[in-house]
This record gives C-alpha cells, structure tokens and sequence, in this order.
C-alpha cells in the first residue's frame, strides 16, 4: 500500500525513504510545509502564535485537505496504483526506452525524487536566510542551526568546520561570497554534493575526525 508518512523530523541526520511516486510526495510535502510554517513561526515569531492563536476547533482547518490523505491513497477507487505505475512507467523507462526497467532506469528515478525532495526543503530554508530576499546568501545572514548553536565545543558538528565559514566558502563554487540556490543546497548537503572544492573540504574535515593522535594523516 502506498502511504504518507505520519511523522515529520527536522533532525539533520534523520534520513527518511524518498517516495517513489510523486503524487504521494506531492502531497507529503504539501503537509511538510505546513508543519514547517507552524513551527517556524513557533521559533521566529513567538509573540505573533501567542496572540493571534485560534482556538483549539479553528487551529485545525489547516489541516482538512490532508485529514484523508491516507485514506485517498489506499482507496483503489480514488487512488488506481495499476494505472498510476502505468502513467510511470515510460518516465522511468527511457535509457534505453526498450520496454523493460532496468536497475539503473530504477537507480536514476529514485535519485531524481531524492534530488527534488532535497532541493525543496532547501528553498525553504532560503526563505529563512535569505534576510534581504535578494535570492542568495551571504555568510553574515546565516544563522546555523539550534542543533549546533547548542551543542558544546567537543560535538562533531561544530568543533569541526561545520557551519563555519570554512565550510560556506567552500561550497561557493563560484566564489562570488554569496550563495545562490544550488551552491546552498551543497552547502546544506555536502556529502549529496558534485562540487570538488567542496568534497576535498568534507574529506578533510573526515581526516580531522578520524585523526585521534592529530598528526595530520590517517592509519589503518
């Protein structure tokens, strides 16, 4: 059966399965979105939730287009699967178009999702950083996020060069100190990156992890 996730995480390191149908994506990122928005508002603008909340009843009409959002996909009427991998079928099936799927035609497809679904959650961080809504972003207008800014000194993460300028210079391919929408979806996702000036930075900062006697190489 084909379900939306129930839960939704905003923890880094969490990496959930990518929906292979992009209806269902569609309408998990429909419903990402607007927790997101509850929570960033929650987060910037406490003042604004404390006195314009609804009540208990109207705070939950946001949520009325995906109350059955379960209940559509996995109602053969609704939502036909055989159909909709029929409608798939010739997107995925196209190097070679022989008929027939093979495991990199699979392999691709499901890189593509995985790329949208990255590329979307970055946009909305954009809208965060982005201060002066100029469609990049500078390393003075990032604020790194609460997981860091908490963590002490000797947590992976911060004691190293992640979220430091090191890190957002090299992912600056351009090198133009400012970060378009690409340059700060590597910046987000380093290790999901093509960017070289970016890998070498993230072996490194692989080598300093690893180097517990700190001489600058790494033994067996």
């Amino acid at each position: 059966m084909l379900k939306v996730r129930s839960s939704f995480n905003f923890n880094p390191t969490s990496h959930e399965p990518v929906p292979f149908e992009p209806l269902v994506a569609s309408i998990e990122r429909r419903r990402e979105d607007k927790e997101w928005e509850k929570q960033y508002m929650e987060h910037a603008h406490p003042e604004f939730v404390r006195h314009h909340a609804a009540p208990g009843e109207e705070s939950q009409a946001e949520w009325k287009d995906f109350m059955n959002a379960e209940d559509y996909l996995n109602d053969e009427e609704n939502f036909n699967v055989t159909n909709r991998l029929v409608l798939l079928f010739p997107k995925i099936d196209v190097n070679p178009a022989d008929g027939y799927i093979s495991e990199s035609e699979l392999t691709e497809w499901n890189m593509q999702q995985s790329e949208r679904e990255l590329m979307h959650s970055t946009q909305r961080e954009m809208e965060i950083h982005d201060k002066n809504k100029d469609g990049f972003v500078s390393f003075a207008e990032y604020e790194p996020p609460s997981w860091v800014r908490n963590s002490d000194n000797n947590s992976f993460g911060y004691d190293m060069g992640w979220w430091k300028e090191e890190h957002f210079n090299a992912s600056d391919a351009d090198g133009d100190g400012i970060l378009n929408i690409k340059e700060f979806n590597d910046f987000l996702h380093p290790a999901k990156s093509k960017n070289p000036k970016l890998l070498l930075w993230l072996c490194k900062e692989e080598v300093k992890e690893r180097d517990t006697d700190r001489d600058g190489k790494m033994g067996k």
